[in-house]
């Protein structure tokens, strides 16, 4: 019989009001229908990822799989609760805020981690000097890396504190969350281009080692989708993302709307 958790409820931050995003400045947001500054996907997809993480733990960060649709923004301030049912092996996430359903999941811990080769996933550096989007910043089949990036020390803290996580195997064992390879999957577009306002709507991420804070991490990425629906310019990547230029620490798929439809009408 499915079993239905707790619910974890989280006061919903925007960590990114001052990005270069303005999908989160109320102003812009609201130009485009919304009601403020939306909290960025990665950061809703850390809120769902509490769950897998508590009923795991050190298995979940070490092979876990778990993948988001993001349907609905959250918003600063607002309270965002965490529904999760386990049945089967199986966690299926929703994260409802204002009573409507703002985005859907599941999560699951793999017997092993999958073997992935690093060296089928070519390892290229940013672009030295980024250049406003154009159709072919994200050509399909083309390769993109990000500049490395570590949080450590205050820095790891400071995330945890962001994401509102409070479970206590990130400061007893000295883990990185996995909520930072999402950043860096985030990096693979704003790394490699200027963009106007724009989305993450879906994530898939499959762990392969568990991140320790401090750790320098980067994506190798391949551009697998660029399309238009429903006036909507849509990206999606696969990549894998290597700690210290080594160690191969999960592989992604990321899926964003890099020009939103009133902007791609303009």
């Amino acid at each position: 019989m499915p079993n239905r958790l707790e619910t974890y409820r989280v006061e919903a931050y925007n960590t990114a009001k001052q990005s270069e995003n303005k999908m989160h400045d109320d102003t812009v947001a609201r130009r485009f229908g919304f009601s403020g500054g939306l909290v960025p996907g990665v950061d809703v997809f850390a809120y769902m990822m509490h769950v897998p993480i508590a009923r795991w733990g050190r298995d979940f960060l070490s092979r876990g799989l778990v993948e988001a649709r993001f349907i609905k923004p959250v918003y600063d301030g607002e309270a965002a609760d965490v529904d999760a049912t386990e049945h089967n092996g199986l966690l299926t996430i929703e994260v409802f805020s204002r009573t409507t359903l703002c985005a859907t999941g599941t999560a699951s811990l793999p017997a092993a981690a999958p073997a992935v080769a690093l060296s089928d996933y070519v390892e290229v550096p940013a672009v030295a000097e980024r250049k406003p989007v154009d159709p072919a910043t994200f050509e399909m089949g083309k390769w993109l890396g990000t500049t490395p990036r570590r949080w450590a020390g205050q820095d790891a803290a400071d995330y945890l504190t962001d994401v509102r996580e409070t479970d206590p195997i990130f400061a007893r064992e000295g883990f990185g969350h996995p909520g930072l390879i999402q950043r860096v999957m985030n990096r693979v577009l704003v790394d490699n281009t200027i963009l106007g306002p724009w989305i993450h709507v879906g994530s898939r991420m499959q762990l392969l080692s568990a991140l320790r804070a401090g750790d320098e991490i980067a994506a190798r990425a391949k551009v697998t989708a660029n399309y238009e629906k429903k006036g909507h310019r849509f990206v999606e990547l696969d990549a894998l993302v290597v700690a210290n230029g080594t160690t191969p620490i999960a592989h992604c798929q990321h899926t964003a709307i890099t020009q939103p439809r009133e902007q791609a009408a303009a």
